[in-house]
């Protein structure tokens, strides 16, 4: 799905990821629906703050597989690549924080560049299989 790269569009591509857990047979307090979900706020609020082009959305794309469950985030930033940083920001920094949280939360993470558009796909994943529901292939773009 496409979203405006603004902290609303952030907000509705997190609740968007809740819901689909949720139809995909994982409650919204379920451990798989909250990790997933702010890990999917993490990575959302990244691609609007670091991965913003003017005029240009940013995609989410949700998969499930029978092992594990899949967020990617897709911004038209090629040249800001997150890195894991090497050490924790200062204790009273306002930002800087996300990505160390989704490392600790994630099975794992990467990032990659878009194939079919300028841009990069920062993507996690988590070992929480599907729990019986069949899903579409994937959340569409």
């Amino acid at each position: 799905m496409r979203f405006s790269p603004t902290p609303r569009g952030a907000r509705l591509a997190r609740r968007l990821v809740a819901d689909r857990l949720g139809a995909w047979g994982h409650p919204y307090t379920s451990t798989a629906n909250e990790t997933l979900t702010l890990i999917t706020a993490e990575l959302a609020a990244n691609a609007v703050r670091h991965g913003h082009v003017p005029g240009r959305d940013f995609e989410v794309r949700l998969i499930a597989t029978s092992e594990t469950l899949r967020v990617e985030v897709s911004d038209t930033r090629t040249e800001r690549v997150p890195l894991l940083p090497s050490q924790e920001p200062s204790g009273d920094a306002e930002s800087g924080r996300g990505l160390m949280l989704v490392a600790a939360l994630a099975d794992r993470w990467g990032v990659a560049p878009r194939v079919t558009a300028p841009g990069k796909t920062v993507w996690a994943e988590t070992g929480c299989p599907l729990t019986g529901r069949s899903p579409a292939l994937g959340m569409p773009r």
